[in-house]
């Protein structure tokens, strides 16, 4: 309803962030859904499921910005052909190759102009920190540390809060919360290669296979390969 306060809720397509704006409408927000291409290999596939998200949210509004400068600068295995995908390594340390540079602070800055032109009070990104294979922008002190920006770079009179409703979540809570709020799994699309049927292979297939695996869930999308991830 036009009376309810807004939010811009960033949704890739992924399953993280269609449970995060099921949260975000639980928690009594419209939507203003916002989606980015920057040149990723599964581009077209992640659109549609966004376009299928944000229907099935029915957003007030509805934005998708081309940020291809990320193909340009390239470092991101995502983002540059040469750069072969990872195959999947749950238990590494190190920052894998499908990291693009500093992109969340990319997306959150035009979110936050987004904001302030709708007027929009929160900003909810469906970052997870302890499950989201090591990326250091998907960390709690990241959030922190822009939220202080957006308090000093917005109107006085503008007041937006960054809102990461999954930070502590692992996969499983993901599915099983998702599960809770009805969120249609099936529109979703988490997979770094393909377009057609999900690898089951990426450390993205990986991670969504075994939270749905350790909640006792079957994953409703394709998949070319489809290991138990225990």
């Amino acid at each position: 309803m036009p009376s309810e306060p807004l939010a811009v809720v960033l949704i890739s397509g992924g399953m993280d962030s269609a449970v995060c704006t099921a949260i975000a409408r639980v928690e009594g927000y419209g939507i203003a859904a916002l989606h980015l291409n920057y040149g990723q290999r599964t581009q077209e596939r992640e659109l549609q499921a966004f376009h299928d998200i944000a229907e099935y949210y029915c957003a007030r509004h509805r934005l998708v910005v081309d940020v291809s400068h990320f193909a340009l600068i390239g470092g991101s295995s995502l983002t540059d052909t040469a750069i072969p995908v990872e195959q999947a390594n749950i238990a590494s340390t190190v920052i894998p190759t499908s990291y693009v540079p500093f992109r969340n602070a990319n997306i959150l800055a035009i979110a936050v102009s987004w904001a302030e032109v709708l007027g929009a009070i929160a900003i909810y990104i469906g970052a997870v920190e302890e499950d989201s294979s090591g990326y250091p922008d998907c960390r709690k002190e990241f959030y922190d540390a822009f939220q202080k920006v957006i308090d000093l770079g917005t109107k006085p009179e503008t007041h937006i809060a960054i809102c990461t409703p999954l930070i502590t979540y692992t996969k499983k809570d993901i599915v099983q919360r998702g599960k809770e709020l009805g969120v249609p799994f099936h529109m979703t699309w988490s997979c770094y290669k393909r377009n057609d049927r999900a690898c089951g292979e990426c450390d993205s297939c990986a991670l969504r296979l075994r939270g749905f695996y350790q909640a006792g869930l079957e994953d409703p999308i394709p998949y070319a390969c489809r290991p138990v991830y225990t």
